[in-house]
């Protein structure tokens, strides 16, 4: 009788395995593959790892940098999404330890004289010559624990799962804080190239509004018809009322740094007579190993491709039995003075229970099926951030140079235009050039000069972009 028993353990056991078995799943590994460098330079120098602090020089880009790493809202939710990533961690720790605790309680129960139990209560002395209480009570206080064995390392995968997620979070906040010290310095190179385009509207029209003096002065001792006063007064109020879209565009410019400052719209403070002074600093690309370990974005898709693989094998492991472990250890008694007496009132129990999906197991392949189409998404994301971060540091790079040499064509252009204006007004009052002449070399000179501001800082928003595209910033 004893063998047949451990005959039909064994095969409940081995039906049990049998039928735990998951489905299989299609796999794919993520591609790897860099290229071997961006220029043919094997430098492992980087702008990357220079300091925020250092690479942006100017004291009021600096000040407004500060402010919006302890001011910015959409920064400051991040970091509470990582105390909420922090603490799902300790909870998925906590799922695979045992779990103790304390139960107390106290009732009362009657039951029923022509009952089995109130015949026996009622024919049974508590002690000899006292009879058994009716109601009767009950006073318990014990130590309860359980446990369940991690057997296929399912808790444990969670657990690390939750770790990885964690790290993820710590990551998309370090992406965030080179997101966010970029559109800062975009945003207030753009504002500089704003003040000098406003400035340079300023001088045109000093400019304009002395040509037409002049003209009405020709006009007056027929020189010229009222046909040039009226073309050269136009293009004195055309340039006027650029100023004012220059001026809402500054104000535009403003509040958007402002805003990501964590402020209400007051003024920026900065030095606009720099900005044409300012030469982007060399840029050291590294090599491609450094791209990856530099770049958050890089590697919180990695954070998040190894959660999802960890949720694959977390969900494989709920189709394999699960073993739980359940003891607890007390006293009870019918009155709380015998409570504490040995062993009469000591109780104790220990039992433990095999358990193992064996029909009607869709939501666990569910489960299992949706954790490993995750997995193939946190691939292809993986794949598609690395290969993002490449394509943005070759655009930055082949932005930086051709910038440059454009900067240096429209600096020569603006240079002849300026000259041009000086020659053109001496032909014009000589006579020996039409008015039409002074128009368009006045209108060519302010457009030039309009185009070398927005070369200058295409430049340095070239230069702060492949700092951003590196991985700099945030560390």
């Amino acid at each position: 009788m004893k063998l047949n028993s451990i005959v039909a353990i064994g095969c409940i056991l081995f039906l049990v395995t049998a039928c735990s078995v998951p489905p299989s799943l299609v796999h794919r590994s993520e591609n790897k593959t860099t290229p071997a460098s961006f220029n043919g330079s094997q430098d492992t120098t980087n702008t990357a790892k220079i300091k925020w602090r250092q690479y942006f020089t100017d004291p009021n880009l600096v000040a407004l940098i500060d402010t919006a790493l302890k001011n910015n809202q959409e920064l400051n939710i991040t970091i509470r999404e990582i105390e909420i990533a922090r603490n799902e961690v300790r909870a998925r720790k906590g799922e695979y330890l045992p779990f103790l605790g304390i139960r107390a309680g106290a009732g009362f129960e009657k039951v029923g004289r022509y009952t089995n139990i109130g015949a026996s209560e009622a024919t049974t002395d508590i002690k000899p010559g006292k009879e058994t209480p009716e109601p009767l009570p009950d006073f318990m206080v014990a130590a309860v624990a359980n446990w369940e064995l991690d057997i296929w390392q399912k808790l444990r995968n969670a657990k690390k799962a939750a770790v990885s997620r964690y790290l993820s979070s710590v990551e998309g906040r370090n992406f965030m804080v080179t997101n966010l010290i970029a559109e800062i310095a975009n945003s207030y190179y753009e504002l500089l190239a704003l003040d000098n385009q406003m400035a340079i509207l300023q001088q045109n029209i000093e400019i304009q509004s002395n040509v037409l003096q002049i003209v009405r002065m020709q006009k007056d001792a027929a020189r010229v018809t009222e046909l040039a006063v009226r073309r050269f007064e136009a293009q004195v109020l055309n340039t006027k009322s650029q100023l004012f879209l220059i001026q809402q565009s500054i104000v535009e410019a403003e509040n958007r740094i402002n805003f990501l400052l964590g402020r209400y719209p007051q003024p920026v403070q900065r030095n606009a007579e720099s900005f044409m002074t300012l030469v982007p600093d060399s840029i050291h690309t590294g090599l491609p190993a450094q791209l990856l370990a530099n770049r958050p974005d890089i590697r919180q898709a990695e954070m998040d491709l190894a959660a999802a693989k960890l949720d694959v094998k977390s969900a494989r492991a709920q189709f394999y039995p699960s073993l739980g472990i359940s003891a607890g250890i007390g006293f009870q008694s019918f009155n709380p003075s015998y409570l504490i007496r040995t062993p009469e009132s000591l109780i104790y129990s220990l039992a433990g229970d095999l358990v193992a999906p064996l029909v009607n197991r869709n939501a666990i392949k569910a489960t299992y099926y949706s954790a490993n189409a995750r997995q193939i998404q946190a691939i292809y994301n993986y794949e598609r951030t690395i290969l993002n971060a490449y394509v943005e540091v070759v655009n930055q790079l082949s932005k930086i140079n051709n910038m440059k040499q454009s900067y240096v064509l429209k600096e020569r252009e603006v240079q002849a235009l300026t000259v041009s204006i000086t020659i053109s007004d001496n032909l014009f009052k000589s006579a020996r050039a039409d008015y039409m002449e002074v128009l368009i070399t006045q209108r060519d000179a302010l457009e030039s000069r309009f185009e070398l501001i927005e070369t200058k800082k295409q430049q340095l928003n070239a230069m702060v972009n492949i700092y951003q595209a590196l991985g700099g910033g945030w560390n």
